[in-house]
């Protein structure tokens, strides 16, 4: 299976020019391409091939005065958007085909040096894991990281990013075998809610932090601060930046609180049964900020990766399943309740039931029965064992192959 490993990276000022020439040219290419095959859909031309952008817009681009700043940077640079662009262009045309599940997704769109995130793709002709701890890119140097933990194997492929506040990260992929925990007679249900993060099948819950909304009074004095500024000043693009530091903070602190929980729930249950929630459309009504402060997409993607990565079972139970309407004892069906109505009493059997525990209660129990029909593996309420179906990894992405430098695994000189 194929993961991603960030870390953060503190080039030195001509590294940081290096980087951002590599993002210019990057951006330039991806444009330039994009324009030609729009250009020929308007004129009703067959469909421009890679092989003929990349000779138009990176070889013969290098000879010409206009294009003769792209030979400064890796050629592997340029390739690898050239490539990003014939992704983007193969899942808009599997979305409208139906091949590619979930949302529409549209046709790609021009880049701006704008835009809050900047970043380049190197395959292992273009970087390598130095003795001394740093990472080795062409035609930038070696940039020094931090090392959070060791990587698990030799990298395929590196994507450098500069985001909005200004730091700068270095994203490893890398294929691993997966790392199987010892098998829990226990399994859980979830129900996500607002007043509580999430609220297990036995009983437990975990608070919502809330990030953002702990974080709105000083987001609001810097955004004020910023409005004040005059529009192209340097103090503006400094007020900017706190403005974009602090909405980092939330996130990173968002982050890892969802990691650390969607662990401590993979290593304390084989079985994990989560309700799948319509996320995009509770972003619309008027609880849309706490909904978006919550995280939850993001919570359930780490869940899913971690089950499969640690051999545990994962499975959705449908959002159209009443959750918070069946008793969860007799199995009566008590109709709709309101949000504000905590707790209810079971009109058939007359059991008092806390709205969210009961509702993990029925999403463990449909999720037992998903199981059970034959969906995933695991051990269901009678014991049997069923098939299970694969489960994809968080972020996977294709690898490059094994020329160039020389790469290794670990943190060097550690």
């Amino acid at each position: 299976m194929q993961l991603r490993y960030n870390y953060r990276a503190y080039p030195d000022a001509s590294q940081c020019r290096a980087l951002a020439k590599a993002f210019g040219c990057a951006r330039v290419v991806w444009n330039d391409c994009l324009r030609d095959r729009r250009e020929a859909q308007a004129a009703g031309l067959p469909y421009v091939t890679s092989g003929e952008l990349s000779r138009r817009r990176i070889t013969q681009a290098k000879r010409t005065e206009e294009r003769a700043w792209l030979a400064e940077v890796s050629a592997v640079v340029l390739q690898q958007s050239l490539r990003d662009l014939d992704t983007a262009y193969r899942n808009f045309f599997d979305s409208i085909k139906g091949k590619r599940r979930g949302r529409r997704v549209g046709p790609p769109r021009y880049k701006s040096k704008k835009d809050t995130r900047q970043s380049i793709r190197l395959n292992t002709n273009a970087f390598s894991l130095q003795a001394n701890g740093t990472v080795y890119v062409a035609k930038v140097g070696n940039l020094k990281v931090r090392w959070s933990r060791r990587l698990p194997a030799p990298p395929t492929s590196l994507t450098v990013t500069l985001d909005s506040s200004g730091r700068y990260f270095l994203s490893f992929v890398v294929d691993t075998e997966p790392d199987i925990l010892p098998e829990e007679q226990a399994d859980t249900g979830i129900d996500l809610g607002l007043s509580a993060f999430a609220v297990l099948s036995d009983g437990r819950r975990i608070d919502s932090p809330r990030f953002l909304r702990r974080a709105e009074r000083k987001l609001r004095r810097l955004q004020r601060e910023l409005s004040r500024k005059a529009r192209g000043s340097r103090n503006r693009v400094k007020a900017r930046v706190k403005v974009a530091r602090q909405h980092a903070r939330v996130v990173d602190r968002r982050r890892d609180f969802h990691h650390k929980a969607s662990t401590q729930i993979i290593r304390d249950n084989q079985a994990v049964y989560v309700e799948d929630l319509a996320v995009s459309g509770l972003g619309r009504t008027r609880l849309a900020k706490s909904v978006h402060d919550a995280g939850w997409a993001a919570f359930v993607g780490m869940l899913e990766y971690k089950a499969a990565k640690h051999g545990r079972t994962f499975t959705r139970v449908g959002r159209a399943f009443p959750s918070s309407q069946l008793c969860s004892t007799c199995g009566f069906r008590d109709g709709p309740k309101p949000l504000h109505i905590r707790e209810w009493t079971c009109g058939e059997c007359g059991a008092v039931h806390e709205r969210d525990h009961n509702a993990a209660c029925n999403v463990l129990a449909e999720g037992r029965r998903i199981v059970a029909a034959g969906r995933v593996e695991t051990s269901n309420a009678c014991g049997a064992r069923v098939r299970r179906v694969h489960v994809p990894a968080q972020r996977g992405e294709a690898g490059s192959p094994r020329k160039g430098q020389p790469t290794q695994a670990g943190i060097p000189g550690l």
